[in-house]
């Protein structure tokens, strides 16, 4: 355990963070179905995705620092035991955001009846929240999940393709950072290309993101929002989403190294055009 380091602790809360706020992120169009107020509840969550993103960025200069501080000897090694515990933390942090999902659904459906009192504006919304009044009420809504909120779940109705698709988005935007700047040290002579290629990666998966996943959970919010779904089944379906995520970051352990040899062969590629 001598690879784990204050700063690679730091590292690894930013990921838990960031993971955890991806994932409860899926609590806001549940929460937006379940108070008539999809626009609002879109909003809101922009402002979690923008929060994420900004939180990914700032991590990943300390990130790349780990190899800058790495020994000469067995940096392999040494790094890529670093990397692999901070994709734990990214597990961890996915499987914290699960066990919040039931109390952020609370909190979220009466933030976005704030967000839509206050006509809009979030700095008004986020005084609010962070009021010693509001923080004492959202702790009155802590609750777990139960096996309740599976009920007259059926194998059939839930979309495997879709479950399938956003294990592996998640597994590519997890690794994304650390496969490239893994690469640049199986790579030197392209390392700089290698570590560029990280935002393209993550871009990648973000795409994939809006184009797949999103649109089906907003259409199926919609749906409820008009009386022509199921809550219970919108519910189900978030739940499956964000068991795909946790999936997702256990699949990221195997397609690291693999990931890395492939930005690194294509980097040479790249190189050589």
């Amino acid at each position: 355990m001598d690879f784990i380091t204050e700063k690679l602790i730091l590292i690894a809360l930013f990921i838990l963070i960031i993971h955890s706020i991806e994932t409860l992120a899926y609590a806001v169009r549940l929460s937006g179905a379940r108070v008539k107020l999809i626009a609002s509840a879109l909003s809101l969550f922009n402002v979690m995705v923008m929060v994420s993103r900004l939180a990914n960025m700032m991590q990943q200069p300390f990130t790349g620092n780990l190899i800058d501080k790495a020994p000469e000897q067995n940096t392999l090694e040494l790094v890529e035991a670093q990397f692999r515990f901070i994709i734990g933390a990214s597990t961890v942090g996915t499987a914290i955001g699960i066990l919040l999902l039931p109390t952020f659904i609370s909190v979220f459906s009466r933030a976005i009846i704030h967000l839509s009192e206050e006509r809009g504006s979030v700095p008004s919304l986020i005084k609010r929240i962070f009021s010693f009044f509001y923080i004492k009420q959202g702790l009155t809504h802590f609750s777990l999940p139960k096996f309740s909120y599976l009920k007259n779940t059926k194998i059939k109705d839930i979309p495997i393709r879709l479950f399938l698709v956003n294990v592996v988005i998640t597994a590519i935007y997890t690794i994304g950072v650390l496969s490239a700047l893994y690469s640049a040290l199986l790579s030197p002579s392209s390392g700089y290309t290698s570590a560029m290629a990280s935002g393209l990666i993550n871009g990648i998966a973000t795409i994939l993101l809006v184009i797949f996943i999103d649109p089906k959970i907003s259409v199926m919010a919609d749906d409820v929002v008009n009386q022509r779904g199921d809550y219970q089944q919108l519910k189900n379906i978030s739940i499956m989403m964000v068991a795909s995520r946790l999936l997702g970051t256990l699949l990221a352990q195997l397609l690291f190294i693999p990931g890395a040899h492939y930005i690194a062969w294509f980097s040479k590629l790249i190189l050589n055009f």
